[in-house]
């Protein structure tokens, strides 16, 4: 029988993958992997959109849920599963699970975890624009003065290459006709777009607040878009008094620093999401931090998706007016 003293005390004896294993259910150890699982939240999703991974700067795994923007350690993971009021109570339940666990199993897991490295993009090839990119991004009303604009270049392919544990590299190179690279003013690649993948529209390369490179900072307002497309897709509004930008993504919070030379450039700074439960739970999580105030756009999913099925005129229409409402 286990001993009593083999029961742990404290949150830093418990192997970090373990709570990931137990309360999700997983079919696999954790090793240093990285998995993905259909969300804790959002429940119906069909297409997996969380994600368990090792990250290597604290050497403990995490948790990323991007259906609904949830996130963290496995403390704020028993939180949410679990509706517990903070995170002290979520802390002694871990740990309390964990003990019983010892003592149901008779053996306590400790493990050291291998540092599994991810695939990275390290080459790709820039082509010529076709007539299949031309129907694409024209139906959102974009056309090649904004993606000059904003650095999008069609690409042929991109490479992806990792090490493995043992040092071995292996890559793999994706091709295909509606691929394209976004690109900051300097040259560099930041992100592969991919929009005819369903679970893998979005290759991040750099971080890198988007639009930022194009602020001329000569407007009384800053819209923040969920995306790229969003932000081109705004300009072509043309709402004179406001400029726009976007994170690499809207579950992605932009971080103070990277905001504070920002904020006092405008009058006010509103947030403009997708209008499903993702996209308002992210514009909340913005006027929580930054006092930022909102607008639900309720035509289609998001503003590219608005102009693409009711049109420029229209969507201006129904836009301007929830946006003076908030100045």
């Amino acid at each position: 029988m286990i001993s009593t003293k083999n029961l742990i005390s404290d949150l830093s004896e418990i192997p970090t993958g373990w709570p990931f294993e137990y309360y999700l259910g997983l079919s696999e150890h954790l090793d240093g992997q990285d998995v993905k699982i259909k969300s804790i939240v959002n429940t119906a999703e069909k297409t997996p959109s969380m994600c368990v991974y090792f990250d290597v700067n604290t050497s403990r795994y995490k948790f990323k849920d991007f259906s609904s923007g949830y996130g963290g350690d496995s403390v704020e993971l028993v939180k949410i599963l679990f509706t517990l009021k903070n995170r002290g109570h979520a802390a002694m339940k871990l740990m309390e699970d964990y003990n019983q666990y010892i003592l149901n199993n008779n053996s306590n897991p400790i493990k050291e975890y291998k540092v599994h490295s991810r695939y990275k993009v390290t080459d790709y090839e820039i082509r010529h624009w076709s007539t299949v990119d031309e129907k694409y991004w024209t139906k959102f009303n974009i056309g090649s003065r904004l993606l000059e604009k904003y650095n999008v270049a069609p690409l042929s392919y991109y490479k992806m290459t990792k090490e493995d544990v043992k040092g071995k590299e292996s890559s793999i190179t994706i091709k295909g006709i509606s691929i394209y690279g976004y690109f900051k003013d300097d040259g560099a690649l930041y992100k592969v777009y991919q929009p005819k993948v369903s679970d893998k529209k979005f290759i991040k390369v750099k971080n890198y607040i988007q639009g930022s490179d194009q602020l001329k900072y000569d407007k009384k307002y800053l819209i923040i878009t969920s995306s790229l497309k969003d932000l081109m897709t705004f300009e072509r509004l043309k709402l004179h008094d406001a400029e726009s930008i976007a994170p690499d993504s809207e579950n992605t919070l932009i971080p103070e620093s990277m905001l504070k030379s920002i904020i006092p450039k405008y009058e006010k700074i509103f947030v403009l999401f997708d209008n499903d439960d993702a996209g308002i739970k992210s514009m909340k999580r913005y006027k929580e931090k930054y006092d930022f105030d909102y607008v639900i756009l309720d035509m289609e999913k998001d503003l590219s998706d608005s102009i693409k099925v009711h049109g420029l005129t229209k969507t201006r229409e129904v836009l301007l007016p929830l946006l003076k409402k908030l100045i």
